[in-house]
């Protein structure tokens, strides 16, 4: 750790002198530190239940606790349960951690997951609902304070996975607390490494050690957490000291970052993918126009040849290496083909613009069309940036596209609204496999089975359906594994969404600090630590 970062108890000028001088801070001892974290996307509540949404979750898993954890790599550990077994077919118990407090010093106990799982998918005005981990859930029965077992629906496999997902809040303080009521630090009691202190949108979080958590002490007695989505800010803020770490480095300044001797860089392939939401579903579609900028009264998106054609107008080599600068990967189904679930029959669609443009006049649109991409301008890595070239790359082919950009705060509200005709969107998989994706992105929209909460472009496909539902309740593995990539080639085939690529994620720290690259792209506190010496 550097001298920039303060030391917020003092016990002597020598000893604060002498711990700035070599650069150290004792931890699980009579010193601690603080830490400031800029973070590249916006946090829009404090409500663990509200928004399926990276940011969103990554803040929950300081505050709350999950019956499962994911480590570095998405592989499962214990949590707030020590261990769970299938009783038979359709019946998972799960037996809980014994001793472990609130915030407020209540007991967490199984009326508290009962809880939560009975609010987690009912949060009002939801983006994107959590409902999507808990959809297989048919009962759910407390045993004792330490027990608690889940009916589901049909055998369902994959429920530990899922449940990984949701962060249990306190029944004490939830049953008559809304959003607002987390977001204000009223409601915001979990069992979690730190508590909130506050929550200042679009500006800081501020957490503060809890000393009475379960697990391994954090090394941090404050956490402040900077929203700080403009990138050059960012760095800035990393440069000047006025941060000690930083996720989302953009591609731009990483040759800079790399050469800092001061500074240190970890990087991995993520669970991110970037990629095309396109209006599948509706005759007429809000933002398709002819080449006047009038509306068609026919949606030429529901063409699988329109389809076919966009995807092959995007050079996703020349949107990786120019744009990205190498801080990617493209992209030819939900997540690369090392995680469970994909097909190695799915690859980059190759870039041909010869080919796009024949196969827009086989479908009747020899002069193409016009068209507005929807991005957000503040949550992905260059999103606004690769919505700009992809208008460019499809105008060339005849697609006029204008692009809109705008926060992703008002972006996902008006996604999910169906406000748009085609958008450019990421998915992280929060199970690290890919059912995730297929139910959330790809499933046909039902609130009953709790999928397509993230379809904002309503695509439909029976045969996928019935594959993914196959999947989902196959216990073996391997047959599993199989289903799930059939069911990816026919979502990806027939192009329900058009995969650009996937990110890398990579998070810079000041030297003395230590953090390994996740996965899923979390930006965890309590996994920073002053390096060893």
């Amino acid at each position: 750790m550097t001298g920039k970062i303060k030391l917020r108890r003092a016990f002597g000028v020598a000893l604060l002198a002498a711990s700035l001088a070599c650069g150290t801070a004792a931890v699980n001892g009579a010193r601690a530190a603080d830490i400031s974290i800029g973070l590249g996307a916006e946090v829009t509540s404090m409500d663990p239940h509200f928004h399926n949404l990276s940011p969103n979750s990554n803040i929950a898993q300081h505050i709350f606790g999950s019956l499962i954890q994911q480590d570095e790599k998405q592989r499962l550990k214990p949590g707030l349960a020590v261990s769970w077994k299938a009783i038979d077919d359709t019946t998972w118990e799960f037996s809980l951690r014994k001793g472990v407090k609130f915030h407020d010093g209540s007991d967490f106990t199984a009326d508290d997951v009962a809880f939560t799982v009975k609010r987690a998918p009912n949060v009002p005005n939801s983006p994107s609902s959590y409902g999507i981990y808990l959809a297989s859930i048919a009962e759910t029965t407390v045993v004792g304070p330490h027990t608690v077992r889940f009916k589901t629906k049909s055998p369902y496999p994959l429920l530990p996975i899922d449940i990984s997902n949701i962060y249990i809040v306190s029944k004490k303080h939830g049953e008559k607390a809304a959003t607002a009521d987390y977001d204000s630090a009223k409601a915001t009691v979990g069992t979690g490494p730190f508590k909130l202190v506050e929550f200042k949108r679009g500006d800081r979080i501020v957490l503060t050690r809890n000393d009475g958590y379960w697990g391994p002490k954090p090394a941090w007695d404050k956490v402040t957490f900077r929203l700080l989505s403009n990138d050059s800010s960012r760095v800035a803020a990393l440069l000047a000291g006025d941060v000690q770490m930083i996720e989302n480095v953009p591609p731009s300044d990483m040759k800079r970052i790399k050469a800092d001797k001061g500074l240190s860089v970890a990087q991995v392939v993520s669970n991110r993918v970037i990629y095309l939401h396109i209006d599948t579903a509706r005759d007429k579609s809000p933002f398709v126009t002819d080449k006047a900028g009038k509306p068609m009264d026919k949606n030429p998106l529901k063409d699988l040849r329109v389809r076919q054609a966009m995807s092959k107008a995007i050079n996703r080599p020349a949107i990786v290496s120019r744009l990205m600068e190498g801080l990617a990967v493209p992209a030819g189904q939900l997540l690369p083909e090392t995680f469970f679930g994909t097909s190695k029959n799915l690859k980059p669609d190759t870039f041909d613009l010869n080919a796009a443009k024949k196969l827009l006049a086989d479908a009747g649109y020899p002069n193409g069309f016009g068209l507005t991409i929807h991005a957000p301008n503040n949550r992905y890595v260059n999103d606004e940036k690769i919505a700009q070239t992809v208008a460019q790359m499809l105008s060339r082919a005849g697609i006029d596209t204008k692009v809109e950009a705008m926060p992703s705060n008002v972006f996902f509200s008006r996604g999910s609204r169906l406000d748009f005709s085609f958008m450019l969107v990421g998915w992280g998989s929060g199970t690290g496999e890919t059912s995730s994706p297929l139910k959330s992105l790809l499933g046909t929209f039902s609130k009953e089975k709790g999928w397509g909460p993230s379809n904002r472009g309503r695509y439909s496909n029976p045969k996928m359906d019935a594959v993914l539902d196959k999947a989902l309740m196959t216990v073996d593995d391997k047959a599993r594994q199989a289903l799930l990539a059939e069911a990816s080639e026919i979502g990806i085939g027939d192009l329900g969404i058009i995969p650009i690529h996937y990110q890398i994620n990579t998070w810079a720290t000041k030297k003395g600090l230590t953090y390994l690259a996740r996965t899923d792209e979390n930006t965890l506190a309590h996994e920073v630590k002053p390096a060893k010496k």
